[in-house]
């Protein structure tokens, strides 16, 4: 999985009560408890938890949250039991906890997944070759389609969503999350908003989707970096539009000019992004589902909006004193930012 640093500031457990909780509910002795943090999520926490040598990762809603349905740990963890059973990638979870007197929060704690993350800086074969960057980009998005094409009904995940009216749904849903969290003007972003209302399409799919699926929410085998080992960050699965999860995963994907400060932020493969373009991930993944792309720009500018919302929140968060976490300081920008883009892609119909 990913590596980890020091708890930050503010967001330490209660190593007591996870002594205890450990101890009642997997039978392990957990008189040495070491706890660190996996420090690239920016939204429900996760720690890695080591008991006598045997490794957890525990996952909490972060500090400061005062929304419980937005950071749901009993459906994550309930997602999880279910679709780790038909989808290896997915990390099998292992002991839940709603007794908010162990650390503060619903918690639960799952396997530790092992693979490589590429954030940024990538490894060398994969700099020095052309052809091994389309491998690793198919591999990526070959993974979400197969995603989208298992049978979430025999898995038992029916009942995950409401896939009638979904696209309207998280188009207004993240319109009023915009709003609510509203820091400064950002008129691209609202113009963009306002457009996706609009317009809104009829519904593609139904699917089991991820809702945040993005490369540093994948985890490769080192010895092949075509193999995915791992999908992180299950917390806005549901069923819903394949459509709209690919949308938001072009969302992610910067190209050359959407400038260098975005194509070169920790969180992106650089070295892909440079090499296969939006649009070939998009043919990618319409060539292995058989979809209509016709549409996609749509797709692309709600992917493009919500992630300026996610980093709305976040900034929000960092505004009012819930986070000290220095990283989201400057996400404020970042969503103006996003909002031209998505401007961008109205304006010119193309992704």
């Amino acid at each position: 999985m990913k590596e980890t640093s020091n708890v930050r500031l503010g967001e330490e457990l209660d190593e007591e009560g996870l002594s205890g909780f450990i101890s009642k509910e997997l039978g392990l002795p957990a008189e040495q408890i070491l706890v660190s943090q996996f420090p690239a999520g920016s939204s429900n926490l996760t720690y890695l938890i080591v008991v006598n040598g045997r490794e957890f990762v525990l996952r909490r809603p972060p500090f400061g949250n005062r929304v419980k349905t937005a950071h749901d740990m009993s459906r994550e963890f309930e997602v999880l039991s279910k679709l780790s059973a038909v989808y290896p990638p997915a990390p099998k979870p292992i002991a839940f906890c709603d007794d908010e007197k162990v650390l503060g929060s619903d918690f639960y704690l799952m396997e530790r997944k092992r693979g490589l993350v590429i954030r940024g800086e990538a490894p060398e074969e994969l700099r020095h070759s052309h052809g091994l960057r389309r491998e690793v980009c198919r591999a990526f998005i070959d993974n979400l389609a197969d995603l989208h094409a298992l049978d979430y009904e025999a898995a038992g995940m029916g009942d995950f969503g409401r896939p009638e009216g979904y696209t309207q749904r998280q188009v207004v849903g993240w319109s009023q999350r915009y709003f609510n969290a509203k820091t400064d003007n950002w008129e691209d972003l609202e113009r963009a908003v306002f457009w996706l209302n609009n317009n809104v399409p009829k519904d593609a799919g139904p699917a089991l989707v991820h809702n945040d699926y993005k490369f540093d929410n994948i985890m490769l085998d080192p010895e092949d970096l075509t193999r995915i080992t791992g999908v992180l960050d299950w917390e806005m699965a549901t069923i819903g539009s394949p459509l709209m999860d690919l949308g938001t995963t072009l969302g992610y994907w910067m190209s050359p000019d959407n400038g260098t400060e975005l194509l070169s932020m920790p969180f992106n493969p650089r070295v892909l992004m440079e090499t296969v373009t939006r649009r070939e991930i998009a043919e990618m993944y319409a060539e292995r589902n058989h979809v209509d792309l016709a549409n996609i720009a749509y797709y692309y500018v709600f992917g493009t909006v919500k992630i300026a919302v996610i980093a709305q929140q976040i900034y929000f968060r960092f505004k009012k004193g819930f986070t000290s976490d220095e990283r989201f300081a400057g996400f404020g920008p970042l969503v103006g930012k996003l909002g031209s883009i998505a401007v961008s892609a109205i304006d010119s119909g193309k992704i």
